[in-house]
C-alpha cells in the first residue's frame, strides 16, 4: 500500500509538473421552466452538453490552435455554460463564462441540437484562443472563431462562400473563409497566427507568415474568386 501511494503521488507529482491539466465542464440551466429551457432538456441536456465540450476543446487545441504543448494553451480550468433568459446574442462568452439565449433556443427553427453544437464550436474558441490581450481587431477574434465552425463542418447553409465579404477583418464567416485562404497559402496559418496573438497584434503577422501584406492578401483573395 505504501508503494501504491508513493508511485500515486509521484505520478501526480510528474503530471503537475509537465503542466498537463483537465479541463473542467460545467452546465446549469437557469431557465428550466421557460419554453427554450425545456427545449434544451429535451432535445439537448446536460450530458450531451459536457461530452460535446470535451470533444469540442480537443478540436480547437489539436485542429485549431495546434496546441500541443500544455506550455502553449491559455490556463483554463474549467469553462461554464449557463442557459439563461435573456433577449439579444446568441451567445455571450467573457473569460471561462458561456451564457446561451434560451430564448434564442426556443425559436431556433431546425435542429436544436445541431445548431448547439455550432454555437458551442465559436463559443468556445473564444475561451482558447489568445487576442493579443485585446488588441486584435474583434472582427479577426470572430472570424478565427467562425473559422472553427468551419473546420468542423459545423457551418449553416447561409454560412459566406470563398470569396465573399468587403474586407478581411468584416468578422464572422466573411474573415472565417479568408482565414482558410491564408491557411493554403501557409500550412497551419491560424494557428501560427493565435501563437503570435498571445501576447500582442500587428498587422505584419500576416506579411511574417504569407510573405504578403494583408491588404495584397485580400486582393488576391477577391480575384481568385471573382469578386
Amino acid at each position: 500500500m505504501a508503494f501504491h501511494s508513493f508511485f500515486f503521488t509521484l505520478l501526480t507529482f510528474s503530471l503537475s509538473f509537465h503542466g498537463i491539466f483537465a479541463v473542467d465542464y460545467q452546465v446549469i440551466n437557469e431557465a428550466t421552466t421557460t419554453p427554450g429551457g425545456i427545449r434544451f432538456t429535451n432535445e439537448i441536456g446536460i450530458p450531451y452538453t459536457k461530452q460535446i465540450m470535451g470533444t469540442i476543446n480537443d478540436f480547437i487545441w489539436s485542429v485549431i490552435l495546434q496546441e500541443h504543448n500544455p506550455s502553449d494553451q491559455k490556463p483554463v480550468e474549467s469553462v461554464n455554460i449557463y442557459i439563461k433568459e435573456y433577449k439579444g446574442a446568441e451567445a455571450i462568452t467573457w473569460g471561462d463564462y458561456i451564457n446561451v439565449s434560451s430564448i434564442y433556443l426556443e425559436g431556433y427553427q431546425g435542429d436544436v441540437k445541431w445548431e448547439f453544437t455550432s454555437l458551442l464550436y465559436h463559443e468556445m474558441t473564444h475561451v482558447f484562443q489568445w487576442n493579443g490581450e485585446g488588441q486584435a481587431p474583434v472582427g479577426l477574434v470572430e472570424g478565427v472563431a467562425d473559422y472553427t465552425i468551419l473546420k468542423a463542418n459545423y457551418f449553416p447553409p447561409a454560412f459566406a462562400k470563398p470569396g465573399d465579404g468587403d474586407r478581411w477583418d468584416q468578422g464572422y464567416d466573411f474573415t472565417a473563409r479568408f482565414l482558410e485562404y491564408c491557411d493554403g497559402i501557409t500550412s497551419g496559418f491560424v494557428a501560427k497566427l493565435n501563437k503570435k496573438m498571445r501576447y500582442s497584434f500587428d498587422i505584419k503577422y500576416f506579411e511574417d507568415l504569407t510573405g504578403k501584406p494583408v491588404d495584397q492578401l485580400w486582393q488576391e483573395y477577391k480575384a481568385k474568386y471573382g469578386h
